[in-house]
């Protein structure tokens, strides 16, 4: 009995000391993720009954179309499509891409070896830096970068180099001549974000020439492929001949078919690249759920012009936040392509820094912007706001910018 006694009280939670959780080294190098920060300040003021204007994370305000949503719907109602799909992608969508890249690029690509799909171009590039990247390899990531160019390879143990974001391919190539060690990969991101800095095709050319010459792995992220302004038709890197030696491309559904939310994007391009990317991902996914898969094949064979109508709405916002924006005494430049504005802090406010004065912007106008630091420290003096409003609301704040800016 007194055993029995002695054993119940050890085994008593209240007289245990709490062990202590350990995480892997990795997570002591990974910042706090800005955007799960801004958003849960945002929906606590919100369920306070304040009225924020969100211009923080790129998350697309308006909807699907209308065809892929019926396609969706109508697949659920086959009971097969619940199964596992083909993690690759099923044929018919693969094929979809290729027929895209034909009509909209003019460039041909094998829809079994140089195309697979992912779950979000996000998850596509943070499996391929694993499957490309470890100790004692080193990569570019020009900055300001979008954080899982940075932080992918970090995770994947690489040594990251940081050079200045730039539209003129012999400054980033001279930049990569100064590093102390030549790398393994160089991250691009044209449409630009958070920038919005744009490159013509000649750039890409130089950029795939001394990728090739130097041996580097190219990868572009090519998120905001239609999101283009006036009659600038952003260039796919594919188009360059022999691209398809060093390079892979990613695209997604995200933004130029309001399907963020869905999860669906491709990687396409060196069909040696493409096999590691699909090996890794068997290890860790079953790919996209087969409606989602259907749908975007709806959506790629469609008519593009609901696309261009999307990018038309982009700019309008573009130029109402711009025009409100100048009109408070903030000048902002303006970029042919992506779905933010890339604001440098009013000179007024220069002091605060990127955080803080987003967090101003927050408590005194009642917008939510990101903080350029969010970015990389290059983005330090900056702010980023997404088009993800409608004009009258664009309009609401530059007026509470406005009157924010007065009152200083």
């Amino acid at each position: 009995m007194i055993t029995h006694k002695k054993s119940i009280k050890q085994n008593n939670p209240a007289t245990k000391v709490k062990p202590e959780i350990v995480p892997a080294h990795r997570m002591q190098e990974l910042p706090e993720y800005v955007f799960g920060r801004l958003n849960a300040e945002k929906q606590r003021r919100r369920s306070e009954g304040v009225d924020i204007i969100d211009f923080g994370m790129g998350n697309p305000d308006m909807p699907a179309s209308r065809d892929a949503v019926d396609k969706i719907r109508d697949v659920l109602e086959d009971d097969k499509s619940h199964r596992y799909a083909r993690a690759t992608g099923i044929p018919h969508l693969l094929l979809a891409v290729s027929d895209h890249y034909r009509d909209v690029y003019g460039v041909t690509l094998d829809s079994e070896t140089e195309i697979i799909s992912t779950i979000g171009s996000k998850e596509g590039l943070s499996h391929l830096s694993l499957a490309l990247l470890g100790p004692g390899d080193t990569c570019v990531v020009p900055e300001p970068y979008f954080p899982v160019h940075m932080w992918s390879a970090v995770i994947a143990g690489a040594e990251v180099f940081n050079i200045p974001v730039s539209d003129d391919a012999n400054e980033l190539i001279r930049s990569m001549e100064t590093l102390p060690a030549r790398p393994k990969v160089l991250y691009l991101n044209y449409p630009h974000n958070p920038t919005g800095t744009t490159v013509d095709l000649p750039f890409f050319e130089k950029m795939v020439e001394w990728c090739r010459s130097e041996s580097v792995i190219l990868i572009h992220d090519f998120a905001y492929k239609d999101i283009t302004f006036g009659d600038y038709r952003a260039p796919s890197v594919m188009q360059v001949p022999g691209a398809t030696d060093i390079t892979v491309e990613f695209f997604t559904m995200s933004k130029s078919y309001n399907m963020a939310g869905w999860r669906c994007g491709f990687c396409v391009g060196n069909s040696e690249i493409i096999a590691m990317l699909s090996r890794i991902k068997a290890f860790f996914d079953y790919g996209m759920f087969t409606p989602i898969q259907v749908a975007a094949i709806v959506s790629l064979r469609k008519d593009q012009s609901e696309v261009r109508a999307l990018a038309r709405k982009y700019e309008a916002r573009r130029n109402t936040l711009i025009d409100g924006l100048s009109r408070a005494g903030w000048q902002v430049p303006l970029e042919r392509g992506a779905m933010f504005v890339w604001a440098p802090i009013p000179e007024s406010c220069r002091e605060m820094g990127s955080y803080r004065f987003a967090e101003w912007l927050l408590d005194e106008a009642e917008v939510l912007v990101t903080p350029g630091t969010g970015f990389g420290k290059a983005g330090e003096g900056w702010v980023r706001m997404s088009l993800v409003e409608n004009t009258h609301r664009i309009r609401q704040a530059c007026r509470q910018i406005h009157r924010a800016l007065k009152s200083m």
